[in-house]
């Protein structure tokens, strides 16, 4: 499989968030949970958010992997709990789609870290997945998450 690789800079982007420890087994319980409690906060304060819902992977450890679970929004928030106001910084960034299963991701990510060598660059070491679809509405095979690596200035 082919994936369109791009390079992009990227204005900040305002944020809504949890930071966690979670296992890859229990992380889509996390991610659920996440979710559920930002989405209840924007309802209770009268808010959207401004994009798809997010997770940056800041290590990759299979029993502790250290994540921040989020929204976008359009502006800053204050933040409620363990809910945090916080932002994506600003940069250049390489990104692609993919389209598939979670669990079958691993070529995607193998496409885009090859693409940003071969451009000239150096991973930060942060990868953000963007989840453009739900898993309750659609087949794990039409799953759409855009890969996000931030760069090295």
């Amino acid at each position: 499989m082919t994936y369109n690789c791009e390079l992009v800079d990227l204005p900040a982007q305002p944020t809504l968030s949890i930071r966690t420890t979670t296992s890859i087994k229990e992380l889509p319980q996390a991610l659920g949970r996440a979710y559920g409690a930002i989405g209840q906060y924007l309802a209770e304060i009268g808010k959207q958010p401004a994009g798809a819902a997010y997770a940056a992977y800041f290590t990759f450890e299979m029993e502790s992997m250290d994540i921040e679970i989020g929204f976008p929004v359009a502006s800053k928030l204050p933040g409620k709990g363990e809910i945090q106001s916080g932002e994506i910084p600003a940069g250049k960034i390489a990104r692609c789609l993919y389209t598939g299963p979670y669990k079958k991701i691993k070529p995607a990510y193998d496409a885009l870290t090859s693409y940003v060598e071969e451009q000239g660059y150096e991973a930060s070491g942060v990868a953000y997945e963007y989840y453009l679809n739900d898993p309750g509405e659609v087949t794990p095979e039409d799953l759409l998450t855009q890969i996000v690596f931030r760069l090295k200035e």
